[in-house]
């Protein structure tokens, strides 16, 4: 099931952060990070965030989240995040497929580390398209993807 979080809520906040460190632990191992700056991100910018959070919730537990910031331009998947017990259960596919159907965009967009092979593998089967790669002041190589729906 998917819900809507209340990331005004602290206690809400609180499990979004839980899972987001959970998830760029792992993922920071992926791209061979010592300086990972999701991992320094703190329960305030979820409790302050404008952001819409989306949480995959299984036997009531928040297995996966989805971040959007959503204009009348695009959509911007800022997080897409998975608790390691979860992962390679379609988890991220299911939240990415609920964001297409929910939004009315013509284009999505997305960027992550370029070593992130299970996130850029899926993107690419959902019909994102790599736009452009480029390294950080933090030493992770990125890659930005975008999804056009053409009507």
């Amino acid at each position: 099931m998917i819900e809507k979080l209340q990331n005004n809520n602290v206690e809400i906040s609180n499990q979004i952060h839980s899972v987001f460190q959970l998830s760029y632990t792992v993922e920071a191992k992926l791209l061979d990070a010592t300086d990972f700056p999701p991992l320094k991100r703190p329960l305030e910018s979820y409790l302050k965030s404008d952001n819409m959070f989306f949480g995959y919730l299984e036997n009531r537990e928040l297995a996966g989240i989805i971040e959007v910031e959503f204009t009348n331009k695009c959509t911007n998947i800022n997080s897409l995040v998975v608790t390691p017990k979860f992962f390679r259960r379609g988890i991220a596919r299911k939240l990415l497929e609920f964001i297409f159907n929910r939004f009315d965009s013509k284009l999505f967009i997305v960027e992550t580390g370029v070593n992130n092979k299970p996130a850029t593998g899926l993107y690419k089967k959902l019909g994102f398209k790599e736009i452009k790669q480029w390294d950080t002041d933090f030493g992770i190589r990125k890659i930005l993807f975008e999804r056009r729906i053409n009507n």
